[in-house]
């Protein structure tokens, strides 16, 4: 029976549309169905909107903050017209949807508007304004992406109640913002208010910030940052009830054990994300879906129906963009008949919060956990870094772990500037292999911030030129860590 397409997607976010490009470049004949909007949540209220309007109150604190120290005057005050803010930054994202649009035409990839529902393992219907009708193909990619958890007693509405999309679609500056959830999300965009002026509150369930999942000597470099912003950071706090009070709203949390209440204006919701495993009717096609709605999947990213796919968050691990696009590109190659599978040793994780704080590899417990009890542990200040500190920022270090009798790199921590940039040497060099001499023995031009890399792998070896440490025993060993002398 012929098919209308070789492939359908279903869902054009940033593991769908280069999951339908790569198809099509492969000579597939391909379809891609939306629901909402090209690029999906990462481009229109995630990734792409948060960076933005970090952008913005990173240019804005620094204006009103560094700008005198550096020689500049300013006439009056710095205002901020968060109407128009808002405004430039959906100009950002529906460019970079345009240009999701242009790639798939350009692509002869057949974009199809609508909700995608399963009627068979082998047929969909899409149901829009203009009708339903029904579609079939030889392979589907599924790629419906995740949503924002809600708590009890805490609905999202986008007017109190935010998640992160209302979060990231304010005319009006909150005066005072109440997140619920210290993970990345709630603190990216906790800090980006704070420095437009908002008053912000932070309520994190755990013992930690992340959530423990992030290496504690970063962390422990966020929460100072945090506390000289002026951000109220609660650990071991369970939000158990919201109220309308006065105009605002009162937060009931429980405290390690004891009751407090927080006043804002209005509530952000961040407690993690579930897959919309529920949203296409995947059940009707036979797709088996496994603990909190992920989809198994193997390496080659086949479901147990061997012409079904899936990718991105719906597949458990890490829900990231670019673990998602890499996904979608290993299964459009596996349907055109190429030998794919997903065997990244690393996969990089970035949170733009003040200072940016960038990993890849394991932490040291996890390095512990997987039978590396010797380690090589390099640390090197962005303080003693040139650049960084002809841009005034210079909280933060380079952190590389290494097994102390191979030197193979391990991990890799970055927590300062531009660290979601230098992250990516790391993520090659963790993927080729290399051992810290290849770091340490690259020439990395100077003034750049890109220098921390390479006298951090010569710290983690023992003679790190631009810090001061202990004397190298017995002529070839090494000390544990690199450090400023006091």
């Amino acid at each position: 029976m012929k098919r209308d397409f070789d492939v359908i997607v279903i869902g054009a976010g940033p593991g769908g549309y280069v999951a339908a490009i790569r198809s099509a470049q492969m000579g597939l004949n391909t379809a891609i169905v939306e629901k909402e909007y090209l690029g999906g949540v990462c481009l229109n209220v995630g990734c792409i909107p948060s960076k933005a309007m970090i952008n913005a109150s990173k240019f804005f604190h620094k204006a009103n903050h560094d700008a005198a120290v550096m020689g500049f005057e300013l006439s009056g005050e710095l205002k901020l017209n968060m109407e128009k803010l808002n405004s430039w930054k959906q100009t950002v994202c529906d460019k970079m949807s345009g240009g999701v649009k242009q790639l798939l035409k350009g692509n002869s990839v057949t974009i199809i508007n609508g909700d995608a529902q399963f009627v068979s393992p082998n047929e969909i219907e899409v149901s829009s304004s203009e009708g339903n009708k029904k579609y079939s193909a030889d392979h589907y990619i599924v790629a419906t992406g995740s949503r924002p958890i809600e708590i009890p007693g805490f609905s999202f509405d986008e007017k109190k109640i935010l998640s992160s999309t209302g979060a990231l679609d304010l005319n009006e500056l909150p005066k005072r913002l109440i997140v619920i959830g210290g993970g990345v999300i709630g603190l990216e965009i906790g800090t980006y208010l704070k420095k437009l002026g908002t008053e912000v509150v932070v309520l994190e369930g755990s013992n930690s910030l992340f959530g423990g999942h992030v290496d504690k000597d970063c962390t422990q470099v966020i929460a100072r940052k945090l506390k000289k912003m002026g951000v109220s950071v609660h650990l071991n706090a369970r939000a158990k009830s919201c109220v309308d009070e006065r105009g605002g709203v009162v937060v009931t949390a429980d405290i390690d054990g004891k009751e407090k209440q927080f006043e804002g204006d209005k509530v952000l919701l961040v407690v993690g994300r579930k897959p919309n495993s529920d949203s296409c009717g995947l059940e009707k096609a036979g797709v088996q879906i496994g603990d909190r709605g992920l989809i198994p999947v193997d390496p080659q990213m086949r479901t147990n129906v061997s012409h079904i796919y899936a990718i991105g968050d719906l597949v458990g691990t890490t829900m990231l963009a670019h673990k998602a696009s890499h996904e979608g590109v290993i299964a459009a190659e596996v349907i055109a008949g190429h030998n794919r599978v997903f065997d990244a040793k690393t996969i990089p994780a970035v949170i733009f919060t003040d200072p940016e704080l960038a990993s890849a590899g394991w932490t040291e417990e996890e390095c512990k956990t997987h039978g590396h009890k010797d380690l090589k542990i390099g640390k090197f200040p962005y303080a003693a870094n040139g650049k960084a500190v002809s841009l005034m920022e210079t909280d933060g270090f380079v952190k590389i772990i290494a097994d102390a009798n191979t030197h193979v790199i391990l991990g890799v921590h970055i927590v300062g500037p531009e660290a979601s940039n230098l992250i990516s040497e790391a993520v090659l060099a963790l993927e080729m292999g290399a051992v810290l001499e290849d770091l340490a023995l690259s020439i990395h031009p100077h003034p750049t911030l890109g220098e921390t890399m390479m006298e951090c792998a010569e710290a983690a070896i023992g003679h790190a030129i631009h810090i001061i440490q202990k004397p190298i025993a017995n002529g070839n060993g090494a000390s544990r860590s690199g450090h400023l002398s006091t």
